[in-house]
């Protein structure tokens, strides 16, 4: 949530743009924002429960809806009574879509990072996803629009800062001379030396370029953290999927990673149950979690979405889909556990949050003392671990 009048469900890319909604509508109080995902049937259900949740806290307020379910489930979310209407996903950073003048100072930072959205939009057709049809086509922010989104983070006191969008490394091929994103992360970091972090959202592992791969691996400033949008661990069911990357091409790019950078932490995206799915796909899926070592992964129990392809493939029990998703949580969890005991002991530089926690450059959770100040980076060295976070 940007704001308890702007409420955001889903991808990064979406909590970036509530930052932005927030500065165009602060002033008016009599306004409150949903800001959609429609990434999953859950997510829509998640949806629906904020609508209703925002209506009944501001009873009396002027409730739009906008995101990627307002693309995809305008009829459904439109025929609920808390709904008053809604602001076209492509249009929500403009001020005209929500009838007011552009705002004359800064929206300050919520957040202790700054998470700049600089692609928006998807080109590509994986069998599965519906957000081309909530986010439109590729769409790339000039590097000129990202160095000021950058400069407005660092200036409001963000120590990290987090390039965000919704097929992130396709950044640039719409632009003159179609640069990749190693050309952009180079760019601000040569721009803002001052910066110390520099994280990356979810990225497709097969696009990542040259200059892209050099500076995870030897810079820095670039967070030692990588989250993948692997899907599958099954060369089959990535085919199924229209993934691009083979299982053995994940694996690889891990292991060069590791190679020049030990201290990498791997995220990934998995989904169970996808359509067709057998027993000997799924433990390959279990078995890509050790082999590319992920400690932060995001299980999604695959759920239908109209008008997709793999909506009409042969379906998967629910219940097998569940135990399936729960083994896939299991084995992450094993990982993820040794993992944290291996950081235990050594002094690690925390990004202090709001809540007396904060996160290692490699995205651990640790504790962190009372009275830290929230976005300040501080050392600590953990001795134990207390449900599942490092203290």
């Amino acid at each position: 949530m940007s704001s308890e009048r702007v409420i955001s469900l889903g991808c990064r890319l979406n909590h970036a743009e509530s930052e932005r909604i927030a500065a165009l509508v602060e002033a008016e109080r009599g306004l409150v924002v949903v800001n959609s995902c429609s990434v999953t049937r859950e997510a829509v259900r998640h949806t629906r429960q904020a609508i209703r949740r925002a209506r009944k806290a501001h009873p009396d307020a002027r409730l739009l809806v906008t995101g990627c379910a307002a693309e995809t489930e305008r009829e459904a979310l439109g025929a609920m009574e808390e709904v008053d209407g809604f602001v076209a996903n492509a249009a929500k950073l403009d001020a005209r879509s929500w009838n007011l003048p552009e705002p004359r100072t800064t929206h300050q930072q919520t957040r202790t990072r700054a998470f700049i959205g600089v692609q928006n939009g998807c080109d590509h057709a994986c069998t599965f996803c519906s957000i081309p049809q909530g986010r439109g086509t590729s769409r790339s922010d000039p590097i000129a629009t990202v160095l000021r989104n950058v400069e407005t983070g660092i200036e409001s006191g963000a120590n990290e800062v987090v390039l965000t969008g919704v097929d992130l490394t396709s950044w640039g091929h719409d632009l003159s001379g179609e640069p990749r994103l190693g050309v952009l992360v180079e760019a601000i970091l040569r721009e803002f030396p001052q910066l110390p972090r520099l994280r990356l959202s979810s990225v497709d592992g097969i696009e990542i370029d040259d200059t892209l791969f050099d500076l995870i691996a030897n810079e820095a400033r670039v967070m030692p953290h990588l989250h993948l949008s692997l899907q599958h661990g099954s060369d089959l069911i990535l085919k199924r999927m229209k993934r691009r990357h083979s299982r053995a091409q994940a694996i690889d790019l891990v292991a060069q990673l590791k190679a020049q950078r030990p201290e990498i932490a791997i995220g990934a995206d998995l989904i169970a149950g996808f359509p067709t799915e057998t027993d000997a796909h799924h433990a390959d899926n279990l078995s890509i979690i050790a082999a590319c070592e992920i400690v932060h992964g995001h299980i999604f129990p695959y759920s239908p979405r109209d008008g997709t392809p793999a909506a009409r493939m042969p379906q998967v029990d629910v219940p097998v889909i569940k135990a399936r998703a729960a083994e896939l949580r299991a084995a992450v969890r094993q990982v993820r556990d040794t993992w944290l005991e291996s950081l235990i002991g050594h002094e690690h530089r925390v990004l202090a949050e709001k809540d007396s926690s904060g996160y290692t450059p490699h995205f651990a959770r640790v504790a962190v003392p009372d009275g830290t100040a929230p976005g300040s980076i501080v050392r600590l060295t953990p001795t134990r671990i207390i449900e599942g976070m490092l203290a």
